[in-house]
């Protein structure tokens, strides 16, 4: 699991400079032997950037020694908030 946070942590929305990680657009990570399933959002519904995201992630994620195959669910339920954010997103963002 700490090589899929780390990798997780490398992938950003464009338009926000925090990773989708502690931006907390991750809902869920299931690892299957080799099969690797997250489900995540956007910040938005209507995000130009869904495919370019998704795509990051899902790539990222194949990267890691041992990971035959990943797979990304973009979810829009439950939406998506500020309070899912990590408190060194809200830092990074100025949010208190």
């Amino acid at each position: 699991m700490e090589d899929i946070v780390k990798a997780l942590k490398e992938c950003y929305d464009p338009e926000i400079p925090v990773n989708v990680w502690d931006l907390g657009l991750i809902y869920d990570v299931n690892v299957d032997g080799d099969n690797v399933h997250v489900k995540m959002t956007l910040t938005a519904p209507g995000c130009p950037m869904h495919t370019f995201i998704s795509r990051e992630v899902k790539e990222k994620l194949q990267s890691i020694n041992g990971v035959k195959e990943a797979t990304v669910e973009v979810v829009w339920d439950p939406p998506w908030s500020p309070d899912k954010m990590s408190p060194d997103a809200k830092i990074q963002l100025g949010i208190q």
